[in-house]
């Protein structure tokens, strides 16, 4: 098999490089001299992460005003601590109730995990131990590196398998603290789960995201089964840039646009999709904080104006794919969230259900701000639980159904 034709963006012409001059502002020059710094001989390839930096840099002077406004607001409203406790002992009762319906009665009547005072990032060390094989190379660049984490022994069957894509606001991809409780809980569990690096912008501006999720979908497809997984059986889910990515990729399989670089016939379907504090809507300028991230994707992450090619944001925007072939879909959001506010998930969820055969399940955690399942160990445990429960679900029905086909 050939790999596709390579058509993407040629890159710049004169015009739109005078375009940009007459345009660009001081955090502009910042990122294309980071950038720039990356085609310096012998030292160039060691400046990459620069670019990272000074894009995370950018985003992150954009969420200011947000993040000021949300401590304020906790420092001085009365009684503000009690409300916090009480939304985070609520955790277990909100997510059993938000599952009736898509997970068995009998399987959410289960001792829940009691909340926890200490951050689950301070917990790394003890969740690595369900790490069976670290770097291991998904495809041909560097950067496409993913961590097997598996139960030391498993079952004599092929374990049910899940891709997790981590977040980092498409500028940052590491796999490093991210998900690992989550899938410390899934390998205890016999799950076999992968945990991926991909390429970020602005040096590897969209779709590169996207395309390495596919090319490790299509790896677990064709190899996890050396690590014990089942390639009949592949789950994605995300965090944050990662829940885009998980949610795209379940409703865009084997997608030609998305999987350029990989061969004709590779197969990036997902059985189910778990998207947490995901961002579904690329397209959306209806108020303040989705302009100011409408500009930060055509600034840093696209490098292309919305106005100009609407057709890129729009293929890039999971609510803007939905269909009624998606997967079994699981979608966990905070209503406390200042930098992908709720309504990201409200919009999403309803639209999917409207459209999509599969199970739609949606989780709202009162009061949960971004990146919970690392900071707040009062909710991961029930979340972790609540994925687990709902993945394994499918991966039931999904068996059932194929054993049905057989007879």
């Amino acid at each position: 098999m050939t790999a596709r034709p390579d058509t993407r963006y040629p890159g710049p012409t004169l015009t739109t490089r005078v375009r940009w001059l007459m345009k660009a502002g001081p955090a502009d020059y910042m990122l294309a001299a980071s950038v720039a710094a990356t085609s310096l001989p012998v030292i160039g390839k060691h400046l990459e992460p620069l670019g990272g930096i000074t894009a995370m840099s950018i985003w992150g002077v954009r969420h200011t005003p947000d993040f000021v406004g949300a401590a304020v607001k906790s420092w001085f409203t009365p009684g503000i601590g009690e409300v916090k406790k009480e939304q985070r002992d609520a955790t277990a009762s909100v997510t059993q109730a938000a599952l009736r319906g898509v997970v068995p009665a009998k399987d959410l009547a289960i001792t829940w995990p009691a909340p926890e005072r200490t951050p689950p990032v301070w917990k790394a060390l003890e969740h690595r131990r369900s790490v069976y094989r670290s770097s291991v190379r998904y495809g041909d660049s560097p950067s496409q590196l993913l961590d097997v984490w598996r139960p030391k022994e498993l079952p004599a069957q092929p374990a049910p398998v899940m891709i997790f894509l981590p977040g980092g606001a498409w500028v940052h991809g590491g796999r490093i603290l991210q998900g690992y409780a989550l899938m410390s809980h899934l390998a205890e569990m016999g799950w076999v789960c992968l945990s991926i690096d991909y390429r970020v912008a602005p040096n590897h501006p969209w779709p590169q995201h996207i395309t390495d999720v596919k090319t490790a979908i299509a790896w677990a497809r064709a190899n996890v089964d050396k690590f014990g997984g089942d390639r009949n059986f592949v789950a994605v889910a995300g965090t944050s840039a990662g829940g885009h990515l998980a949610a795209l990729a379940g409703l865009t399989p084997n997608d030609p646009e998305m999987q350029r670089e990989l061969p004709e016939g590779s197969d990036t379907s997902v059985d189910a999709v778990v998207g947490i504090y995901g961002r579904y809507d690329w397209e959306d300028k209806s108020t303040v904080e989705r302009a100011r991230f409408v500009d930060f994707l055509e600034r840093v992450v696209v490098k292309r104006k919305i106005a100009r090619h609407p057709e890129i944001f729009r293929r890039a925007s999971p609510i803007a794919r939905t269909h009624a072939d998606a997967p079994p879909f699981l979608v966990i959001h905070g209503s406390g969230d200042t930098v992908i506010p709720v309504q990201q998930a409200r919009d999403f969820v309803q639209k999917l259900r409207g459209e999509s055969r599969s199970v739609v399940g949606y989780v709202e955690l009162p009061g949960a701000g971004h990146g919970f399942d690392m900071t707040d160990g009062a909710r991961t445990g029930s979340t972790a639980t609540a994925i687990g429960l709902f993945l394994n679900e499918v991966h039931r029905n999904q068996t059932t159904a194929a054993a049905r086909a057989v007879i």
